[in-house]
This record gives structure tokens, C-alpha cells and sequence, in this order.
């Protein structure tokens, strides 16, 4: 195993990227560079700050780089990258999102979405939740949120809220959750906090004191688990509150270090 502070950088690493706007708060970089120097891989992931109108240019750019191994996406990126990908996965296709591209020797480059798979395995090896027969609300209809809802109902939740502040946007993820999984019970009804089991935000408000609650605070109670996919800070304004009501709290992070390894796998570079 090499000691990160030894490791260095030659002409024959292979460099990978975190894309986002802002990109002050990844954790990605530390954790993907950590995991590559645990594993002997002579990679290095670099952050990318990128506003949505350079995105294409900057993905083209990456893409005709014969180094270059892969990219991941966070806040806003998700759901626009996946129209710069050359082939992404089924489960990607239908959350409409991608946060991790393998480039491969060719130059195309292929998407998955392991946000979601991420943020339940955390749930049932940190927290200790499994989402089986349970019920959720999910906060946000974006890649993050899209990601978490599709997870959850693979996962066997029996009754699933999102909610948007755009209704006709959590209408449109209701629907295609439930053209993969019928047998589930959808609503859109934001007002309905206090009557799940899980409650998890997928939007990126709680990055500032000053943002908006993803939900209301008030109807959270001690019976609840609540998870937030924000990083940083590491406790958001939504995980403070829950933790005064006595909620089961997750951070952000371990959605983070469970889907790491599915990254890497992704990009086809564990040692053989």
C-alpha cells in the first residue's frame, strides 16, 4: 500500500475528474485519491470547476485526451451529462441522470449513475436501515434525488414520496419510477413528511445557512431515519434538526465511500 504523501505524479498516471459549479465542497478528491494510493492504481482524480454553459466544451476537451481514464459529475451536472455520454447504462438511461463516465481507449465515454446505490448501501451498513417494506420521502427531483428514489424502490420500499418545488418535475419522476416499478405506491405530496420512516434530501439545499429546508423541520419526529446527500457541510441544517428531534441521522459522505468502489469498478482500472 502506498503512503498518499509518497505517491507521485509521472507521464504514465492516469487522470481522472470530479466536474461541478461550485466545487468547493467535494469530498471526492480526498476519498478517490486516498482509495487509488490504497490499491496501487497510479491514477489521480483532480477537481473541475465547470459552469453549465462550458460543460460540453469541457467533456469534448476530456474526452480527446489519450490519459484521460474518466469523469465524475456532481451539483448541477447530473442530469445534462448524460447527453455528452456516447452510451450509458440502463438504470441511468431511466433515472435520466449520470454521475461517473469510464473514457474508454476508443474515446467514448460511458455513463453510470451510482448515486442511489451509494446512498442505501450506507443506509443498511452505516446506519443500519434497511429500506424493505419501508416508506420514504425523497426531497428533490434532480440527479441526486432521481438517483435516490429509483434505489430506494429497487430496494423494496413499499411507499415513496417525492417532492419538488417544481410539481410537474416530481410528476414526471413519479412516472417513470412506476413504469419500472408498478407495483409501488407514489405521491407527490410534500405535506406528508411526518409520515415516513425515511426521509432523505437530494437537493442541494443546506449547502447555505441561507437556503430554503428541503423540508419541514417541523414534522420530523424520533421514529425516523433522516439522510441528507450533502457533503459539505457535513452536518446541514436538515441532519441538525433531526438529530435535536432524535432522528437515526446519515451523513453525506458514507453515500460517497460506499459507491467508491462501484466507481472505480466503472472505470475499469482495479489491478488485475
Amino acid at each position: 500500500m502506498t503512503n498518499p504523501s509518497e505517491r507521485q505524479i509521472t507521464g504514465n498516471t492516469r487522470i481522472f475528474g470530479i466536474v461541478a459549479d461550485p466545487i468547493y465542497h467535494v469530498k471526492t478528491p480526498q476519498v478517490m485519491n486516498a482509495n487509488f494510493a490504497r490499491l496501487g492504481i497510479d491514477a489521480v482524480l483532480i477537481p473541475i470547476h465547470v459552469k453549465p454553459e462550458g460543460l460540453a466544451a469541457v467533456v469534448a476537451g476530456l474526452a480527446s485526451m489519450e490519459n484521460f481514464g474518466g469523469l465524475i459529475a456532481t451539483v448541477p451536472h447530473k442530469p445534462e451529462i448524460i447527453n455528452l455520454c456516447d452510451e450509458v447504462t440502463g438504470e441511468a438511461r431511466h433515472i435520466g441522470a449520470v454521475n461517473c463516465i469510464r473514457r474508454d481507449p476508443d474515446g467514448r465515454m460511458v455513463g453510470a449513475m451510482l448515486d442511489g446505490t451509494g446512498f442505501v448501501e450506507a443506509l443498511k451498513t452505516v446506519t443500519g436501515f434497511d429500506p424493505q417494506g419501508k416508506s420514504a420521502f425523497v426531497a428533490g427531483a434532480g440527479g441526486a434525488a432521481s438517483a435516490i428514489a429509483f434505489a430506494l424502490a429497487k430496494a423494496g420500499v413499499t411507499r415513496l414520496t417525492i417532492a419538488n418545488r417544481t410539481e410537474a418535475k416530481a410528476q414526471e419522476l413519479s412516472a417513470r419510477i412506476r413504469a419500472v416499478y408498478p407495483a409501488i405506491t407514489i405521491s407527490t405530496d410534500a405535506t406528508t413528511v411526518a409520515d415516513h420512516e425515511l426521509v432523505a434530501n437530494g437537493t442541494s439545499l443546506g449547502m447555505k445557512e441561507t437556503d430554503a429546508p428541503p423540508v419541514d423541520f417541523d414534522q420530523l419526529h424520533a421514529d425516523q431515519v433522516v439522510g441528507d446527500a450533502i457533503m459539505q457541510p457535513e452536518m446541514t441544517p436538515l441532519l441538525r434538526a433531526a438529530q435535536a428531534r432524535g432522528c437515526r441521522i446519515q451523513l453525506g459522505k458514507p453515500m460517497l465511500e460506499c459507491q467508491i468502489e462501484l466507481m472505480i469498478r466503472h472505470f475499469n482500472i482495479l489491478p488485475q
